[in-house]
């Protein structure tokens, strides 16, 4: 006879809180979702880059020049060759990762927190909350994104911050579509209407209630908005206002090289290629992510 007290074998997460059981479940996810890994393994491994930028573990100083090395083809000295200044390209090229990841991190973050907490108040209050910040989002996506990016940034002092503001202004009306929509229901679902109705304060049901229950679509809305930004930080360089030098930029050094393309192309190929992986490696996660985080799909547990 079966001992009934004994766990049966294949059980060992049974014992697991239900919260923990969830998070096993989606990492198991994660790990056998193709698109979500590897736009995880692309991912990190520019993140990787950058940190190695950050700290200095890089063989070349990416702002040093040496013009007895300029225009070096790809060795073994100079792994993605040299620029006009003999400056070599993947430091330079780690250095636009780490400058760029940052600025797309800090803008993302700003926009998401500001837009999700003005989608969910907006959603959940409506009435004259509704209408003005559903009016102010109707005029922000009036403009072209890099349009209005374009101008907000040339408005400002030119600094990795303003950059960074600038881009967040653009993306804030995302966030707030993204998040007043499923707040709209979930406002008339049973047990918030309780929590309301009991005298629970609107600020708490928003908090205990509301938002963790959207969290899984911001989350999904951040890693594809990091790619947004990383091509819109990208734009801003080329065109002259982006971070201001000496910090290399992924898409200045596209500028700079445009003169030099024909008698040395890896000037454009190498900083070009890094943009596209970084933008393809976001998305590819952004959209694993979406799959592993959807609760309409396979059992996490």
């Amino acid at each position: 006879m079966t001992d009934l007290t004994t766990p049966l074998a294949g059980t060992a997460t049974a014992d697991l809180p239900p919260s923990a059981g969830r998070v096993a479940g989606r990492v198991r996810a994660f790990l056998h979702n193709p698109t979500a890994l590897a736009g995880g393994v692309i991912t990190l491994a520019l993140v990787l880059l950058a940190l190695a930028s950050t700290f200095g573990l890089l063989p070349h100083d990416p702002v040093a020049q040496n013009p007895p090395a300029r225009l070096k083809a790809p060795s073994a000295a100079y792994w993605f060759g040299t620029d006009q200044f003999g400056r070599d390209i993947f430091a330079r090229v780690a250095a636009g990762v780490a400058n760029s990841g940052l600025i797309a991190v800090t803008a993302v973050a700003f926009a998401a927190v500001v837009g999700t907490l003005a989608g969910v108040v907006a959603g959940f209050y409506r009435g004259s909350s509704d209408a003005v910040i559903s009016g102010l989002t109707n005029v922000l996506f009036a403009f072209p994104p890099l349009l209005l990016a374009l101008s907000l940034a040339s408005v400002f002092t030119r600094t990795w911050f303003t950059v960074a503001v600038a881009i967040a202004i653009v993306y804030v009306p995302i966030f707030i579509r993204v998040a007043r929509g499923p707040v709209l229901s979930l406002r008339e679902i049973d047990y918030v209407r309780a929590a309301t109705s009991i005298g629970e304060p609107r600020w708490a049901v928003m908090v205990r209630h509301v938002l963790p229950n959207i969290s899984s679509i911001v989350i999904v809305q951040v890693t594809l908005a990091l790619s947004w930004a990383v091509l819109t930080e990208a734009s801003l360089s080329f065109l002259g206002l982006g971070a201001p030098p000496p910090a290399p930029s992924l898409g200045s050094m596209i500028y700079e090289s445009k003169t030099l393309v024909t008698i040395a192309p890896w000037t454009m190929v190498a900083p070009g290629v890094v943009i596209v992986l970084f933008v393809v490696g976001l998305n590819l996660l952004g959209d694993g992510m979406r799959d592993v985080l959807d609760p309409r799909g396979k059992d996490w547990r």
